[in-house]
């Protein structure tokens, strides 16, 4: 049981009478005097000194605290000490990150969230830090998406330090804090001649990327790690496990994002171009490491790749190949939806132009949701409307009412 000393005055008792009586201490008028000592869970005393005419908060502040160490919810007042930074890159060496998304999340710890909290012990941190840091983030002109990123490191690194019990609560889980929404731009599909378009004004051993590209929903990593080996004549699928990516400066094959392998349906006309281009670029042998700079290598027969042989990079190819085939094409202001995504929202377009099921898209594009394939591409859909009208016109479109041919009235 815990206990609250009064250290300005003791008790005295007389050994002759035997009546006790209160005895001004050397520390009667000097600093605190209510000093609040308890048991932590681990046995180890703590305490806690309060000012003159406060025995009533220290008496508050024992109780609660006793609470909290038989409800297993209490929090050693020196673990908040930590700083925020050594954290932080603690919470970050036990992610089970991809790479890739490992090396993100460093560089938007280094270049957005540590130069503000860094320096902090994390148990000072308040709500009203947070707030001024998204208003920071606000006046910096952040996209929406990488404010609502950062935001979600941030509040995983609190959420992390309050189940090691560093502190009682999340600050960014404060009513009071606003979380950053990451707005959905509407996508713009290219139409088939702006398609075209770039394809004529890339190098011809790059042609071949548009139709692969708008003809299966791949993503350019993607394309880049396509080889033979994902071409089945027989099935006329394409079978899409692979991409190439750069991790800490250097390419690596690694599964497609997420790790989702999928199959996406081949036409004959998409084969057909293959083939010519297979036979106008044979594929070259490329060997790079699995996953991580240091991984098995892999080899494969890429369809896309550097005059020398070896793969693209992709931040290389935009600059030097994409980016002149774009304003070659009149697109003069793009946007990053005029990157070679655009081929994939390109494909998404036709395939619900055609008719083609949210669900059945959503697997083809290798989403592991088809709730945000219908949020992103919902507006290409054909209108409920022109639907009613194109069955309304099939059934009376030739305009015979229909009485002619009526066996009797109708029933409801």
């Amino acid at each position: 049981m815990g206990h609250i000393q009064d250290r300005w005055y003791r008790k005295v008792v007389d050994p002759s009478t035997g009546k006790a009586s209160r005895q001004r201490t050397s520390l009667y008028g000097k600093g605190m005097r209510y000093k609040v000592r308890y048991l932590d869970p681990d046995g180890n005393e703590r305490s806690k000194t309060f000012p003159d005419k406060s025995r009533k908060k220290a008496e508050d502040f024992l109780r609660e605290v006793e609470g909290d160490v038989r409800r297993g919810s209490y929090i050693d007042p020196d673990a908040g000490k930590l700083l925020f930074r050594d954290f932080a890159w603690r919470w970050l060496d036990g992610q089970t990150f991809e790479e890739t998304s490992r090396q993100a999340t460093e560089y938007r710890l280094n270049a957005v969230i540590l130069p503000t909290f860094g320096d902090k012990e994390i148990g000072s941190i308040r709500p009203t830090d947070v707030r001024a840091w998204v208003r920071s983030m606000q006046q910096d002109n952040k996209s929406s998406g990488h404010q609502a990123v950062c935001f979600a490191h941030l509040s995983a690194i609190f959420t992390a330090a309050v189940d090691d019990k560093l502190i009682p609560a999340n600050p960014c889980q404060a009513r009071s804090v606003t979380r950053p929404k990451q707005s959905q731009p509407k996508i713009i599909p290219w139409t088939r001649t702006t398609v075209k378009k770039v394809q004529l004004a890339l190098p011809d051993r790059y042609k071949i990327a548009v139709p692969l590209g708008a003809g299966s929903g791949m993503r350019q990593g993607e394309l880049f790690g396509f080889g033979v080996d994902a071409i089945d004549r027989d099935e006329m699928i394409l079978h899409l496990a692979r991409q190439v990516r750069e991790v800490r400066g250097k390419l690596t094959f690694a599964p497609p994002k997420r790790g989702k392998a999928r199959e996406v349906p081949l036409s004959r006309g998409l084969l057909q171009l293959l083939d010519e281009h297979m036979e106008r670029f044979p594929p070259v042998s490329v060997t790079l490491p699995w996953k991580v700079p240091d991984g098995e290598p892999v080899t494969v027969e890429l369809l896309l790749t550097k005059p020398d042989g070896h793969a693209l990079d992709r931040r290389k190819f935009t600059r030097k190949v994409w980016d002149p085939a774009r304003r070659a094409a009149g697109i003069t202001n793009p946007s990053r939806q005029d990157g070679m995504h655009a081929l994939r929202h390109h494909y998404a377009s036709v395939l619900l132009d055609a008719g083609e099921s949210i669900k059945a898209l959503s697997e083809y594009l290798g989403h592991t949701d088809a709730g945000f394939t219908l949020s992103t591409y919902t507006h290409l859909m054909p209108s409920s409307a022109e639907r009613t009208r194109r069955a309304i016109d099939a059934e009376w479109g030739s305009g015979d009412d229909g009485t002619a041919a009526s066996d009797g009235p109708a029933t409801a």
